[in-house]
């Protein structure tokens, strides 16, 4: 019963790990790909802001899978030395997380500011 748990696990990781991949691949292919657009656009340089609000999205996705499968590797019998890497891999995907948050809200209330703007005018 063991040896099963501990491969499910495994599989999990595997797969927990493997969507973030797909999550965090998409988001740059996409980003990459509007940027591209705006910048072969003649229209205003101002669609930058909404490609970077999107791609922080994705970015923060991927990294909370990738957080996810860290904790379930963990969950397996852990060493201290295991138990160390999660808290010190958590503690730096917590501070990114707050400041991908952090940024994309101050591109939220810009891109809202511009929208009011543009209908009110």
């Amino acid at each position: 019963m063991e040896e099963l748990l501990r491969s499910a696990t495994e599989q999990s990781i595997r797969i927990v790990d493997f969507i973030a991949l797909i999550v965090i691949v998409y988001g740059s292919i996409e980003a990459f790909v509007q940027a591209i657009r705006v910048i072969l656009s003649p229209r205003s340089r101002s669609g930058f802001s909404r490609i970077w609000f999107r791609y922080g999205r994705w970015l923060v996705a991927g990294l909370t899978f990738q957080l996810a499968a860290d904790i379930i590797e963990t969950s397996t019998a852990p060493s201290w030395d295991d138990i160390g890497r999660l808290a010190a891999i958590a503690v730096v995907r917590t501070f990114l997380n707050y400041f991908l948050e952090r940024d994309l809200g101050e591109v939220e209330e810009n891109l809202k500011e511009k929208e009011t703007i543009h209908s009110s005018g």
